[in-house]
């Protein structure tokens, strides 16, 4: 099981790496599509800062394995922020990325505890929680 979580890890990411690049170049436009509303007047300072912090997020994953606990719980908490702009996407039916239809960016958001969860399960972070309960 170690080793299926620590693939499940490095795969996160590299996943969450490979994103946060292309925040910073050539899906720039389509992410600034999913910022909320409120904060449409710095759309892009918000596309560049979460590329930054997926990519961060990301390596730490990857080559920080004695902080994976803090990590999880980070990159956890990232997936549950940006949660905000995917509900944005599907409230003001902004397509980006495919997703073009209602049914599409509410599946999107169907996966997005998936997501937490597989950070807090890869990491260890969701067991170590539960052993100081």
């Amino acid at each position: 099981m170690y080793l299926v979580k620590k693939i499940a890890q490095i795969v996160l990411g590299l996943g969450l790496t490979f994103t946060g690049i292309t925040h910073l170049g050539p899906n720039r436009t389509e992410f600034r599509a999913q910022v909320p509303t409120v904060l449409k007047n710095y759309a892009d300072f918000v596309v560049l800062a979460s590329g930054v912090a997926e990519i961060l997020l990301g390596l730490g994953l990857i080559i920080a394995w004695k902080f994976r606990v803090q990590i999880g719980w980070a990159v956890a908490l990232f997936f549950v922020a940006i949660l905000w702009g995917n509900i944005s996407q599907f409230v003001n039916g902004v397509d980006a990325f495919g997703l073009n239809s209602d049914r599409a960016r509410a599946t999107r958001l169907l996966f997005q505890p998936l997501l937490v969860i597989w950070a807090l399960w890869s990491t260890g972070a969701w067991q170590v929680w539960r052993a100081r309960r």
